[in-house]
């Protein structure tokens, strides 16, 4: 397994070993001895799967309180999924990562508390499992606007993504309640 830091350095791209043969292939997707080797000391205690169609943008989510770091991985096609920085007190603060994770390189992301966190997919569909840091509290949920200018997301979609009502009513980086 091989960590590395991206343009955010709290934000870790994991690229898996992966062992092919005539039956397959293995890999592991976790492993804490290894992830706290490469800088990732969390502890995950739920687990999340979701499906979604091409041009689907799921994001910008946090919780401002019990905060989720995540560990995204794709088991099914192709999404880029993207960390944006919340932490008023960070050099990063407001800058957002792109990265593209698929079921053809496996890659994972890890995400920490402090950013929030969306994707979209390229792919017909996509499966998207991912692991968190603290339990789902829908009272601390909060949604960045995900088309906001002063971030600037490159989404890679081709005219009108779609998006549930939580997420086209998103609160812009100017108004939305951000960590210290």
């Amino acid at each position: 397994m091989k960590f590395q830091r991206t343009e955010l350095p709290d934000v870790v791209l994991i690229e898996p070993t992966i062992f092919r043969d005539d039956r397959g292939f293995f890999m592991e997707t976790y492993h804490r001895q290894r992830f706290v080797e490469g800088g990732i000391d969390a502890v995950f205690v739920q687990d999340n799967l979701s499906r979604s169609t091409r041009g689907t943008v799921r994001g910008l989510h946090f919780q401002i309180q019990q905060a989720q770091g995540k560990l995204v991985h794709v088991l099914a096609g192709e999404i880029f999924d993207v960390a944006v920085d919340l932490r008023r007190s960070s050099a990063t603060f407001g800058r957002w990562v792109g990265v593209t994770l698929s079921e053809d390189n496996r890659r994972a992301v890890y995400i920490p508390p402090g950013f929030a966190h969306g994707f979209c997919v390229v792919s017909e569909t996509a499966d998207v499992f991912y692991k968190c840091t603290d339990f789902y509290a829908p009272q601390h949920e909060r949604t960045l606007l995900w088309n906001d200018p002063a971030v600037g997301v490159d989404w890679p979609v081709p005219g009108e993504p779609i998006l549930s009502e939580k997420d086209r009513h998103g609160q812009p980086l100017s108004d939305v309640e951000c960590y210290s």
